[in-house]
């Protein structure tokens, strides 16, 4: 099994908390990369971001990334979940990282943050979620942590009707969370990384 991540270190000397994000589909690490950089704040964590492991063209005819196919899903959920917990084991055993995790998910890495949060060995104390879902056949639980639930407002992937549906999912699964929609569409731009840093700054 190949994989890519990309780590920044924080900032300032000695111990800090990790922030792993996951890209959108067709995307690459340094697309996620510049995301989570880019967030006011982040300059405080560790920056990881984990490159799915399979391969995509796009309709521009772009290579890229994507964290699920129609083929052996089951199994690929399950590898999927295992490299992330590969990389953060990887890079706590390299660096200077507490115990404090947190997730970030754009678009279609809104679910793999969502199953390495449910389903991996490291609990994330923290989740956030752009432009997309929570997978309907994962069971909500505590474990999640505090979530911040993004959506742009004009975002015709994840509608407001599913956003809504996510954040009363949460709610009756006694979640502490965050529901946001800013100025915008299925895109990351300035609106989002405000309401992104306030998130972060409150933890």
């Amino acid at each position: 099994m190949r994989g890519k991540y990309l780590l920044r270190l924080p900032a300032y000397s000695g111990p800090a908390p990790l922030l792993a994000g996951f890209h959108g589909y067709g995307q690459t690490a340094e697309d996620e990369f510049r995301l989570l950089c880019a967030i006011p704040g982040s300059e405080r964590w560790f920056c990881c971001s984990i490159e799915a492991l399979h391969s995509v063209c796009t309709t521009t005819g772009n290579p890229g990334a994507s964290w699920m196919s129609s083929r052996d899903r089951e199994h690929q959920i399950e590898e999927n979940v295992r490299y992330v917990d590969g990389v953060i084991e990887r890079i706590r055993a390299l660096y200077g990282v507490t115990d404090s995790l947190s997730f970030h998910g754009y678009s279609q890495g809104t679910g793999m943050a969502c199953r390495a949060a449910l389903l991996g060995r490291h609990r994330a104390e923290h989740l956030m979620l752009l432009g997309g879902d929570i997978p309907p056949e994962l069971s909500v639980s505590g474990r999640l942590g505090r979530v911040h639930l993004a959506r742009g407002s004009r975002d015709r992937l994840y509608s407001r009707e599913r956003h809504e549906q996510d954040a009363s999912r949460l709610q009756e699964a006694a979640v502490s969370f965050v529901a946001s929609e800013f100025m915008g569409g299925h895109r990351v731009n300035e609106a989002y990384l405000k309401v992104a840093g306030e998130f972060l700054e409150r933890l």
